[in-house]
């Protein structure tokens, strides 16, 4: 088996060390980190200037882009045979709900995906690396479990694990993704020479905690994983849609 392996808060992240160490052994595995921490980049893929790949004394390889540009480069230059799997992680909080779309760490998942690899994203919900040791032993596990019973199809997983002791995790709970309420202002200062900056502000609050959710399994003390998909098509507007663009589609 050949696992690729990534994420968004960078190559030395402590969460990308303990899981490259966790999945040691179940097949070969590559690395293949950005340089520095992307958190919030999303999808985006860099197209304005050239990108470089080099290699770290303990065999991890980094890229001067995101997490998408980490794997896409992996997938269509860098590595000789394709990957059976795409990991990413563990990233230090939590991606629920909304979050998901500004996701690094769930992007560098999707980016394999989008090449027919099944692929998991893995989020520790608190900052600092709270309990991560146990939640590496639920990475292993459940990639031991994908690479012995493969899902039918590939598949984008979206799973988060509680900062809490191994032992406290109360189960393992498929769910939908929540929903938060719309972010906080942004927060305004000044530099030094008087010109106004802006900082984005802090996430807002969560609306749809259910027990069906991300948010309520994590509240559970459960894990939570979630299948994701990326057509973004609203089928349920289509027919009104259709009928309001019709006059304008209208030869005159």
């Amino acid at each position: 088996m050949h696992i690729l392996v990534s994420n968004d808060d960078g190559y030395t992240a402590p969460g990308l060390q303990a899981l490259a160490q966790a999945l040691d052994g179940l097949g070969e595995l590559t690395i293949v980190a950005p340089e520095t921490n992307c958190s919030g980049s999303s999808n985006s893929l860099t197209l304005n200037r050239p990108l470089w790949v080099r290699q770290a004394q303990n065999g991890f390889h980094y890229v001067n882009g995101t997490p998408s540009d980490c794997v896409h480069i992996a997938l269509t230059g860098l590595l000789d045979r394709r990957p059976d799997l795409v990991v990413s992680g563990i990233n230090n909080g939590a991606n629920m709900g909304e979050d998901t779309l500004y996701s690094g760490t769930v992007a560098a998942a999707t980016e394999g995906y989008l090449f027919g690899i099944p692929a998991i994203a893995f989020s520790l919900v608190e900052k600092d690396w709270a309990h991560l040791d146990g939640a590496v032993r639920i990475a292993r596990a459940l990639v031991e479990r994908q690479l012995r019973e493969p899902l039918s199809a590939p598949m984008l997983l979206n799973v988060n694990i509680p900062a809490v002791d191994y032992h406290a995790i109360r189960e393992t709970r498929v769910t939908r993704l929540g929903r938060r309420h719309p972010s906080e202002p942004v927060v305004k200062s000044n530099t030094p020479y008087g010109d106004p900056v802006y900082w984005i502000g802090p996430v807002g609050s969560v609306s749809d905690a259910a027990a069906d959710t991300d948010f309520g399994a994590i509240e559970d003390n459960a894990v939570s994983i979630t299948p994701l998909r990326l057509d973004l098509t609203h089928y349920g507007q289509l027919d009104e849609v259709r009928g309001w663009a019709e006059p304008l589609c209208a030869n005159p």
